[in-house]
């Protein structure tokens, strides 16, 4: 999850509501999702966001969503915009890994105070979740009195046979072209530096180029954007010196590309309604490829039906016409509504373009909850005719927790889902070798982010990656979780789901015999036999490993972590670890 620093001196200027207290804010932030992590050492809240609500991801977009709650605003709000005066052409030589620009002129805005230091952490935000760090969409952002403008190639001529409704699209007066550069070709200088460059030495020599450069592992030409004094941005990886945005300036220019163009659309709309806040006035780009000219920023709207009858059985709660249109408003939604007589009412829901969440209409009745407070629903048994109860498992499973805790182990809760080199390469395991962990895994077909792409075959990485996490807190450290784990196999699922027993002890002196100290506990409450034969591993020390047999039955591993594992993760205390199947306790 995003965690985001927000001044509340700024929220509540933002808000107009200077009258609220820090903890007022806290609880009114609390109300929208947003949960309160701690103060930064500059006394800024720190707020971990749900991954969807992206519009957030700054101060501007939280106190939007508090003037909404406050009732301060209501319905749908879009800005206008101005007719474009600059048009980005887009050169025949794009790599074609990277065919896709948006962009927006912002001119008029305010960037003193603590605004630039809001927009460059909404940038980096965007880029780390709905840009996967830049590898889906990357956002430029330059001083608009930096970059000269040419006359566009061919705007003229097309401007003539456009037709009138489309001549606007066209009639830009300045011109900058989205283009590729040879590695070695045309030269510049990167933010944070003194020297002029070509991109491939900024890829090798300088700090950020060196960050970003497998992002251009396969390219032959490289993404460059050019104005008629020269190369002034070098996407996905860092931006010109000369177009560098300080608190001074006024306009400014926003350019995205990437390998999706809806991505950079709504990354782009995020970032214009962030400047909208702050005084700016957005003017449309003529984004010109080869086959056609389209006009950005794109503002447009969607629509979501949802009726009255779905948003009353799902919250629970019993509400007037008047009512759901009170809330849909104060949620920033436009809506109106269609009365069918006995066939009841349907609300259409009109979603402005910063919402990139709202997929369904069931998105629509929980902004509709968020708006009503799901403090204020008031509990309720369903109708139905069974009590519900746990089951053998979730039994089983609280009772192993219960023992680890008392162990004295940190009862965890891990996300399912990583990535390749998470669980098998940091781990010194192969994948699909016969080992603990080493299993096929279950892929993610169209991941959102790159940190998540498979569905975890052990829970153990995910214990050391915390362990990482935490070096700068005080040892010893014993941490556990009883979780969910998977693997591809030859049943009809194609797909073989467990739950998993994970601990660690992390102390000076962690030894193999600490582990299975841990083990032997367990094994004598849940009246089991355990034996630990020798093995190997490649995640732990040859020698120090022992086989986790249950009652006969093979079911994990247990010993101390190999040093490379350690280093990988910058651990610089021993490890001990076991992992064994949860089902193994029940037999």
């Amino acid at each position: 999850m995003p965690v985001v620093d927000v001044d509340p001196d700024e929220l509540r200027d933002l808000t107009g509501h200077d009258e609220k207290s820090d903890d007022e804010l806290k609880d009114d932030l609390f109300g929208l999702g947003l949960e309160f992590e701690g103060t930064s050492e500059d006394g800024e809240f720190q707020l971990e966001f749900a991954p969807d609500r992206l519009d957030r991801l700054s101060v501007e977009g939280v106190a939007r969503s508090l003037r909404y709650q406050y009732g301060d605003a209501s319905g749908i709000y879009v800005p206008d915009t101005n007719d474009a005066e600059w048009t980005i052409e887009v050169d025949d030589s794009v790599p074609d890994d990277r065919p896709y620009v948006t962009g927006a002129i912002v001119r008029g805005v305010d960037l003193s105070g603590g605004a630039l230091e809001s927009l460059i952490q909404l940038q980096e935000k965007l880029h780390a979740t709905m840009g996967r760090k830049r590898a889906k969409g990357a956002i430029g952002i330059h001083d608009l009195t930096m970059v000269k403008g040419r006359s566009g190639r061919g705007v003229d001529e097309r401007a003539s046979d456009a037709s009138d409704s489309d001549a606007s699209a066209v009639a830009a007066s300045n011109s900058i072209t989205y283009r590729g550069v040879a590695p070695d070709g045309d030269t510049f200088v990167a933010l944070d530096d003194d020297a002029e460059r070509t991109p491939a030495e900024v890829l090798t020599e300088h700090p950020t180029g060196e960050q970003y450069a497998d992002l251009l592992d396969d390219y032959e030409h490289y993404p460059a954007i050019y104005d008629d004094l020269g190369l002034f941005s070098f996407p996905p990886v860092i931006n010109g010196r000369r177009t560098e945005v300080t608190a001074d300036s006024r306009d400014l220019f926003v350019e995205l590309t990437g390998t999706d163009q809806w991505t950079i659309d709504r990354m782009c709309n995020i970032i214009c309604y962030a400047l909208d806040a702050r005084g700016g006035t957005i003017e449309d780009v003529t984004v010109s490829y080869p086959d056609v000219d389209v006009v950005k920023p794109d503002f447009e709207t969607e629509e979501k039906v949802v009726t009255h009858e779905r948003i009353e059985s799902t919250l629970g709660v019993e509400l007037s016409e008047d009512d759901v249109l009170d809330l849909l408003g104060r949620a920033g939604l436009g809506a109106e509504s269609e009365d069918w007589g006995e066939q009841g009412t349907d609300y259409v829901v009109e979603v402005p373009p910063y919402r990139t969440d709202v997929l369904h209409p069931v998105d629509v009745v929980d902004d509709v909850g968020r708006a009503y407070g799901f403090n204020d629903l008031v509990p309720r048994y369903p109708d139905v005719s069974t009590v519900g109860g746990r089951t053998e498992r979730s039994r089983l499973e609280r009772a192993v927790r219960e023992t680890l805790v008392g162990l004295g182990h940190q009862d965890l809760l891990n996300f399912h889902l990583t990535n390749e080199a998470e669980n098998y390469d940091r781990m010194r395991l192969d994948a699909g070798s016969d080992t603990l962990g080493g299993g096929k895994p279950a892929t993610i077909a169209e991941p959102y982010s790159e940190d998540y792409t498979i569905v975890r075959t052990w829970a153990l990485p995910s214990l050391v990656s915390l362990l990482e996490n935490n070096t700068h807190r005080a040892y010893p450290q014993d941490v556990a979780e009883v979780g969910f784990a998977a693997e591809r196999d030859d049943s009809n699922t194609g797909v073989a789901e467990r739950r998993t027993v994970a601990g660690a002890v992390v102390r000076h002196d962690a030894s193999y015999e600490d582990a299975k100290a841990r083990l032997q506990v367990i094994a004598r409450d849940f009246d089991v036999e355990l034996e630990t034969p020798a093995t190997t591993h490649p995640s732990f020390i040859d020698g120090r490993t022992a086989e986790v047999v249950i009652d006969g039955e093979s079911a994990g591993v247990v010993g101390e972590l190999h040093p490379e594992v350690l280093v990988e993760h910058d651990l610089e205390v021993p490890v001990a670890a076991f992992e064994f199947r949860l089902d193994a306790l029940a037999e």
